[in-house]
């Protein structure tokens, strides 16, 4: 690859949020597989309806734009967003307390 090629794509965050029907059996099916299919091709869960991926270069967020059209379900919001790599360190997290599992004492260990 040459050193132009390097420059002439972007490291690229994809990110994708979705609203999708859940009411009908076959609604909840539907987006059951939409969130599989889109941690088979590599994204992680961010929140509930909002997944990311990691992509090298644009032709790399081409393929699984095209990949996440292919699986998406027929009924539903779906909005794709790529940002560069800067833009995305540009992204504040703030990460609240996590409510932690209460461990049981040795008297309830006992019991059980």
């Amino acid at each position: 690859m040459s050193y132009e090629r390097l420059n002439a794509y972007h490291i690229m965050w994809l990110i994708v949020m979705f609203d999708l029907p859940v009411k009908l059996k076959k609604d909840q099916k539907a987006a059951a597989q939409f969130r599989k299919n889109l941690e088979k091709d590599g994204f992680v869960m961010h929140q509930f309806s909002v997944y990311m991926r990691y992509c090298g270069s644009l032709e790399s967020v081409q393929v699984h734009v095209k990949r996440v059209r292919s699986f998406t379900p027929p009924r539903g919001h779906v909005t794709i967003m790529s940002i560069t790599d800067k833009q995305y360190s540009n992204i504040v997290n703030i990460w609240g307390e996590v409510e932690k599992k209460a461990r049981p004492t040795p008297l309830q260990l006992e019991f059980f």
